[in-house]
């Protein structure tokens, strides 16, 4: 099932790149992930879920860079997502992509 690509954008000329469903996002939960450099550029790219301010630096990273609904399915946790959506930092047009596209967000 591929992704759906937004009227969006998560930056100038990128669209957001948003899952179809929310269940289909089965990413780690607990332990240390390290993105690849095309999702994080700096040499610090591993994250610890324990730590509530990793968890949020790693979902807004990886919604806001990443062209590839894999990324999104290997990455991010559809729960936690629900769980932390408010208090993420994203680039408007990904919070209305997602948004648009799983409604609950909204109230999460």
């Amino acid at each position: 099932m591929p992704a759906v690509t937004s009227a969006y954008l998560a930056r100038p000329g990128r669209p957001a790149v948003v899952a179809r469903t929310l269940a289909e996002l089965a990413g780690p939960t607990r332990g240390v992930v390290e993105l690849p450099v095309r999702l994080m550029w700096s040499r610090e790219r591993t994250f610890d879920l324990a730590d509530p301010d990793d968890l949020l630096w790693m979902y807004e990273n990886v919604l806001r860079e990443t062209t590839r609904v894999d990324d999104l399915r290997a990455l991010i946790n559809g729960r936690t997502l629900r769980r932390v959506w408010r208090r993420l930092n994203l680039p408007r047009g990904v919070r209305l992509a997602w948004e648009s596209r799983h409604r609950g967000l909204r109230t999460a």
